[in-house]
């Protein structure tokens, strides 16, 4: 049987707020599978799976290095942005707008317990999108994320990624540039990544603006049919 998800768009919201929020979510299915445990109880853990825009924000893993982000405390003031390390894995990225970012909160208990198949479905969602926008977008060999053009002179990335789990419990997810200022990528050394370039869709198509509503369809379409889910949506809740 399908298992039901739990889709709420947030709009544009705060990094720390939604953080906050998902740090929520992440507890009460911990707290829940806790209880079945030692209470031999048989309540059904929910699974969620959140899009939102943030505004300017870099983010930095927990085995993450500061020196990748390359602004001190006044430029960021300078920029409009601001700076947290946190606790997914994965090094420095950039979150702003024109960004869609998503944050899948499941118990992987309710789909298959394996944290890299995880990584690769969520890759293959955002490759599966990407080609219906006629991009032939892959993985890296040995980093996490999507890429266009590996192999070649010109690779880029598209979409960072980096989660945590935590008793088969996910929160974190991927940040995929649709329409994204990219000078905001050269404050730092994304992913720690050095000499590889970062693009966005609006960018590859050669367009002033992609519909994200359209693109944030077309991900959740194929995030359910990857993970064999039926979508439940949900208005927005804070």
């Amino acid at each position: 049987m399908n298992k039901i998800v739990t889709v709420q768009d947030l709009g544009h919201k705060d990094y720390k707020d939604t953080w906050d929020y998902q740090e929520g979510l992440f507890k009460s299915v911990l707290e829940t599978k806790i209880k079945n445990r030692r209470e031999n109880a048989n309540l059904e853990t929910p699974n969620y799976f959140l899009l939102v825009e943030h505004s300017h924000v870099y983010t930095l893993g927990k085995s993450g290095d500061f020196s990748n982000l390359l602004l001190n405390e006044e430029q960021l003031a300078k920029k409009g942005a601001t700076y947290y390390k946190i606790n997914r894995g994965g090094d420095i990225t950039y979150h702003g707008p024109g960004q869609v970012v998503g944050y899948p909160i499941l118990d992987l208990e309710n789909f298959f317990t394996d944290i890299h198949k995880y990584l690769r479905l969520l890759e293959e969602m955002i490759i599966l999108t990407l080609a219906e926008y006629g991009l032939d977008a892959q993985r890296s060999p040995g980093e996490t994320g999507v890429w266009l053009g590996v192999g070649t002179p010109f690779v880029r990335k598209i979409c960072a990624m980096g989660v945590r789990a935590s008793r088969w419990v996910t929160m974190h997810g991927f940040a995929l540039n649709v329409n994204a200022d990219l000078g905001y990528f050269d404050n730092i050394i994304p992913c720690g990544i050095r000499g590889k370039a970062v693009t966005s869709l609006h960018v590859e198509l050669g367009v002033e603006e992609v519909d994200e509503s359209e693109l944030k369809a077309k991900v959740l379409k194929h995030f359910m049919t990857l993970f064999e889910a039926v979508p439940q949506q949900e208005k927005q809740v804070f």
